[in-house]
C-alpha cells in the first residue's frame, strides 16, 4: 500500500510540474504568437523572407499547425535538419503532442546539441542580431566632452 501511495504522488507530480518546466524552454513562442497575431501579414513577410520560401509555402504551413510560433519551428527545424518544409510539417504532425524534443529527433537532430539548445533559448525572426543588447554601444564618447584649448 505504501508503494502504491509512493507511485501515485510521483506520478501527480511529475504531470504537475514536467508542463511547466518544459514550457520555460520555448518562453520566447508566446510572444512571437501574440505578434503574429497582432500582425498576421507581417507574419507570413517575417516568415517567407527569413526561409526564403513563397506565400503558397508560408500558407501551407500555417494553415496545418496550431500556434503560429509553430510555424516558425517547423521551418526552423527543416533548415536545421536540411529536409523540405513538407517531410519538417509531415513530422511535425507524426509528433504533435510529443514534444519538439521527439519531433527534432525523428529529423535528425540531436536534441542536446547546442543548435537545438540555441532554438529552446530563442528566435531569429523578431530580433535585429543583437537582442538589444548593444544599443547605442557606437557613441562617440568624445561629443560630450568640451574641448579645451
Amino acid at each position: 500500500m505504501r508503494l502504491f501511495k509512493y507511485l501515485f504522488l510521483t506520478a501527480v507530480l511529475q504531470f504537475t510540474f514536467t508542463p511547466l518546466v518544459m514550457a520555460g524552454d520555448y518562453g520566447w513562442q508566446k510572444e512571437m504568437n501574440i505578434k503574429a497575431e497582432a500582425d498576421p501579414s507581417g507574419f507570413r513577410v517575417r516568415l517567407a523572407t527569413r526561409f526564403k520560401i513563397n506565400d503558397i509555402e508560408v500558407e501551407a504551413v500555417l494553415s496545418n499547425v496550431n500556434k503560429p510560433a509553430d510555424a516558425y519551428m517547423v521551418l526552423r527545424m527543416g533548415e536545421m535538419s536540411g529536409h523540405p518544409t513538407d517531410f519538417a510539417l509531415n513530422k511535425y504532425k507524426a509528433n504533435q503532442g510529443k514534444g519538439w524534443g521527439t519531433i527534432a529527433k525523428s529529423m535528425g537532430i540531436k536534441p542536446g546539441s547546442s543548435e537545438f539548445h540555441a532554438l529552446k533559448q530563442g528566435q531569429d525572426l523578431y530580433t535585429n542580431g543583437d537582442n538589444g543588447k548593444n544599443k547605442n554601444k557606437s557613441k562617440d564618447k568624445n561629443k560630450s566632452k568640451k574641448q579645451r584649448y
